[in-house]
């Protein structure tokens, strides 16, 4: 094995482990999942048959990752994170043929306890901030709080909270990385 798996876990046979992978306590990973290289999944974390978690991902304790969700390379999950794949459920009608696919792209951070409703876009290297309730698409570099996730500014790669209006346009700089941004057409990217 090209990856650390603790006694207690159960890795269902068919599972993709990337290397430097670390699997913990009684973590279950089901056989369809595909996991990148030196993914952490932390104690209790359950990951489902349709499931794609890029490399360098960190999936922190209790966090149950159901079908239909992909994770880019690069997102964190703080502990008790909360994703969906059915909009509407019954438990006693079957839905699975209704699944929407969720997608957390490219560093990607999503605080603890924060809660993800299925078919959302969480845009690259945004943060939602813990318990937020996130049910329409973030943008990237997007900084959302709240019940229901609301944006209250924009975040660096770094992951510094940028000081540059949340609407509006012009060149910001990160004073942690030196990065600098641009905001133009209420759309935030890295320009160095």
């Amino acid at each position: 094995m090209k990856y650390f798996s603790h006694p207690t876990a159960i890795i269902d046979e068919g599972a993709q482990i990337g290397p430097e992978s670390r699997i913990w306590h009684f973590v279950h990973v089901c056989s369809g999942a595909k996991l990148g290289a030196n993914v952490s999944l932390g104690q209790g974390v359950f990951v489902g048959n349709n499931v794609t978690i890029g490399n360098n991902c960190k999936i922190q304790n209790n966090v149950s990752v159901y079908d239909n969700v992909i994770l880019e390379d690069g997102v964190f999950c703080g502990p008790s994170v909360v994703f969906t794949n059915v909009y509407n459920p019954r438990s006693h009608i079957n839905r699975k043929k209704e699944y929407r696919t969720t997608k957390i792209l490219c560093g990607a951070s999503l605080g603890a306890n924060a809660t993800i409703i299925c078919g959302v876009t969480v845009g690259r290297f945004s943060f939602v901030g813990a318990g937020s309730v996130v049910n329409t698409d973030i943008p990237d570099y997007a900084l959302v709080v709240g019940v229901p996730a609301k944006q209250i500014g924009w975040i660096s790669e770094f992951g510094e909270k940028l000081d540059i209006q949340k609407s509006g346009s012009g060149e910001v700089t990160c004073n942690k990385s030196g990065e600098k941004y641009l905001l133009e057409n209420e759309k935030l990217r890295r320009i160095s």
